[in-house]
């Protein structure tokens, strides 16, 4: 006989969120937050997890929703184990994810009187919250400022708190859970304005030079195919990233590899008339000091919720889907080009160029961080989720040519570190194909928390690249310019082979570009559970070989 919590705000919370289609929570243990959890566990419309650690049960909650694009709770105790969450928290306010956070607290007076596990809980995220409801016991709004929190992260795609005070006792149970009715979440677009947007066609139509650059982006198959419409004008060019998840053989999509070698003078004849922006955040820092310094006449944004002004010249926002004003802007835009405008063939030449140098370069090239990821890219299946991790991994990833059927996701909303891993895993349980994560030392060892979960796929796989080290801290010229080297990069000398048997992963290793091949061959096969895969590099020379990759390419 399921059993619910007899405390009635407890009740409220959790009927709510079933009301509005939560389908997934994750808990962290705690005796506070007692009546959620039990109330959460035993709900016959909830999916319920239970991973200790709260910073990676936020990140894990975090992977369900980058995928399934629907709100997914986390339930923690009082106290400290609240600030836990933040770093996720961030993420999701930057990466527009839906994302819940419910906590138990004590009542007001008993808090700031000496009781433990007790902190000022209220509004602890405002810097970094869509926005937040501070219950009280007995108060007659309670429905309604829980049902108001929801709809926000619903609506509006980002992180919401509700600080739920219960009283002792805590563990008291009824065999009968509050029912309400459920809500109807409606998403309605509205059309922009015709004859405004006829204004900024007709700016488009006379230019000569335009740009589109995609960020971190959902797959889309009516997006790709305007995409693909879109580039048939000669005089637009559309530069795109490891995440963006867009592709066509005309796109720029090593945006770094491409620029790294222009002169100014190069860079400005191939600076657009108009820059127009589509997605999320962008890694590029090269594409950043590109266009700032040679700033478009124009800086249109498209996204429904926000618009950020990277290149210091925005200036306009549409907040509407590119798909829909897509569909719009066509019927505004000519539909033949004139045939002697070469801006786009331009930017592909410089492509193809970069391209033999790279292949050049590559099979030359020793064993390192480099010639690893090209490998490791070589291997990863058809149809794969793709998780990436921060710092190099992300920018290593930018260099190569990706298989256009895999679907690629990185946390670029904060771009941390702290909280890779779960996520991968978090991801990895709701979708159909199997995941693959790559992922650096230091981000790896910083999250290994996220093993301790019993929610690890056998088919999920981790390809840790171990430099011994934050190896971009050699690569960036500040560091290495001070006498303190080891603080920013860290060498650690450590192995992931007794994580590993602790948390009952399968695990391999290599060390050269032979056993990498060989551990790679049967890597993604059938296993009794999830296989990771160490490979050492030479931390001594993945920075030089690198730099020597740049250079090659002018």
């Amino acid at each position: 006989m399921p059993q619910f919590p007899k405390n009635k705000l407890a009740q409220q919370v959790i009927a709510l969120c079933s009301a509005h289609s939560i389908e997934h929570v994750v808990i962290s243990p705690g005796s506070r937050n007692a009546p959620l959890t039990i109330g959460f566990t035993n709900h016959s419309n909830i999916k319920a997890y239970s991973i200790v650690d709260e910073r990676s049960a936020a990140f894990f909650a975090l992977g369900i929703a980058q995928q399934t694009k629907k709100p997914v709770a986390v339930v923690c105790t009082s106290g400290s184990a609240l600030l836990n969450y933040y770093p996720a928290v961030a993420e999701a306010f930057y990466s527009d994810i839906p994302f819940i956070i419910i906590s138990a607290d004590r009542p007001k007076h008993l808090i700031d009187i000496g009781d433990g596990q007790t902190i000022r809980q209220e509004n602890v995220f405002q810097n970094h919250i869509l926005t937040s409801a501070n219950l009280e016991v007995n108060a007659t709004n309670n429905l309604n400022a829980i049902s108001d929190v929801l709809q926000v992260a619903i609506q509006q795609r980002g992180p919401v708190h509700i600080n739920v005070p219960f009283d002792e006792p805590l563990y008291e149970v009824v065999e009968t859970m509050l029912k309400l009715e459920s809500f109807k979440h409606k998403f309605v677009e509205t059309p922009l304005d015709v004859d405004e947007l006829q204004n900024y066609a007709d700016i488009w139509n006379a230019s000569e030079k335009k740009m589109v650059i995609i960020g971190s982006n959902y797959s889309s198959e009516l997006l790709q195919v305007q995409l693909n419409k879109i580039i048939e004008d000669p005089s637009v060019i559309v530069l795109i990233e490891t995440t963006s998840n867009v592709f066509h053989a005309h796109f720029i999509n090593c945006i770094d590899k491409v620029i790294f070698s222009l002169t100014d003078d190069e860079l400005e004849k191939l600076s657009p008339d108009i820059l127009l922006t589509l997605g999320g955040m962008i890694v590029s820092k090269k594409i950043k000091q590109y266009l700032r310094k040679f700033q478009p006449k124009h800086h249109w944004h498209v996204d429904s919720k926000k618009a950020f002004d990277t290149y210091f010249c925005l200036e306009r926002h549409f907040k509407i889907t590119p798909e829909l004003f897509f569909s719009q802007f066509f019927f505004l835009t000519p539909k033949s080009f004139s045939s002697h405008l070469n801006y786009q063939q331009s930017w592909v030449a410089l492509k193809t160029q970069r391209e033999i140098k790279h292949r050049e370069y590559l099979n030359a090239c020793g064993y390192s961080d480099l010639k690893v990821f090209e490998m490791v890219l070589e291997f990863i299946p058809n149809q794969a989720n793709l998780q990436l991790g921060n710092s190099s991994i992300i920018r290593y990833s930018q260099l190569f040519d990706l298989n256009p059927n895999l679907k690629v996701f990185c946390n670029r909303g904060t771009s941390g570190i702290d909280g890779s891993t779960s996520t991968a895993i978090g991801a990895s349980i709701v979708v159909e194909n199997q995941t693959v994560f790559i992922t650096g030392d230091i981000s790896f060892f910083y999250d290994s928390n996220a093993l301790w979960n019993d929610n690890i796929r056998n088919d999920f796989r981790i390809i840790l690249i171990n430099n011994n080290g934050g190896g971009i801290f050699k690569f960036i010229p500040g560091p290495q310019k001070t006498n303190a080297l080891s603080y920013f990069e860290t060498p650690h000398g450590l192995d992931a082979s007794q994580l590993c048997k602790m948390f009952g992963l399968e695990y391999l290793s290599a060390t050269n570009l032979k056993e990498v091949n060989d551990s790679l061959e049967n890597f993604y096969t059938k296993s009794s559970s999830a296989r990771l895969l160490e490979i050492k590099t030479p931390s001594e020379l993945n920075d030089l070989i690198l730099k020597q990759y740049f250079a090659s390419l002018k």
